[in-house]
């Protein structure tokens, strides 16, 4: 996908209600709402090699990212909302504030993430900031109905062997891949279902990676996973893999004996 392609791909999405501009000097197209002139600029130079690989998904990514960006100043009612409050994991490094110096919602997680919380518009969902909170929608109310929500999200996996383990992938495409390692009893289920040592990672917020480790090749497969996806995440999360057991998620280093195998 070209430069022009890719830009008339993007503006073909924000037609009533936005304005569209493109500064062909600088490679920038700026989209902005119609009303109040509120917008976004875009540079194009580092999305065209994404898009030449992923097509239309990375153009996907694009919009939604956009939407996002562009709905962030609007004001947000939680209560009677409560359906759309989904937690959202984030690196432990992600900052706490928005951009104008509002405080997130955060509670911490492991030593890698970090959990936030979003109201969930449709096109996309904004982080919950501490001044949309109130009495009856306190931080902890938040985060009880968040990890409430996740658990009702569908656990649909793809099933990969590799060298004598398995690989469970989550991908619904739906922004909370990641949240779902916050469904205590999703994660129980699969320890049942492992027969060597579990890991599961959240390299970006858009996948998540469950593995039934049984040999030296297993983690170096993993390693491989989780630095590929990471690296290629449009919200890159942690590139260390999880070992789970009892209930507890421990980050852990996995030093690659050998290249990993390609074939199962």
């Amino acid at each position: 996908m070209e430069r022009n392609e890719l830009r008339r791909a993007i503006e073909r999405q924000f037609t009533d209600g936005y304005r569209t501009s493109y500064d062909r000097e600088n490679e920038v197209l700026r989209i902005e709402r119609a009303a109040d002139r509120f917008g976004v600029n875009i540079r194009l130079a580092p999305l065209v090699a994404k898009a030449k690989v992923r097509g239309n998904i990375a153009v996907e990514e694009i919009v939604d990212y956009i939407k996002t960006a562009l709905t962030a100043d609007q004001e947000i009612e939680l209560v009677g909302n409560e359906a759309q409050i989904f937690p959202v994991i984030r690196a432990a490094s992600f900052s706490t504030e928005t951009k104008t110096g509002q405080a997130l919602v955060m509670t911490p997680h492991t030593a890698e993430t970090a959990i936030y919380y979003a109201l969930d518009l449709g096109n996309g969902y904004r982080l919950i900031e501490e001044r949309h909170l109130n009495a009856m929608m306190t931080k902890e109310r938040v985060d009880q109905v968040a990890r409430d929500n996740v658990k009702k999200l569908p656990t649909d996996l793809k099933e990969d062997d590799v060298a004598g383990n398995k690989f469970y992938f989550l991908s619904a495409r739906d922004g909370y891949e990641a949240s779902r390692i916050l469904n205590d009893e999703f994660l129980r289920v699969m320890d049942r279902r492992i027969e060597g040592d579990m890991l599961v990672g959240v390299p970006h917020q858009d996948v998540m990676i469950i593995a039934d480790i049984r040999n030296d090749q297993g983690y170096d497969a993993m390693q491989q996973l989780m630095f590929d996806f990471f690296t290629n995440g449009r919200v890159p999360v942690t590139a260390l893999a999880f070992h789970y057991e009892d209930g507890v998620l421990e980050p852990i280093f996995i030093v690659g004996k050998k290249n990993p195998p390609t074939d199962a």
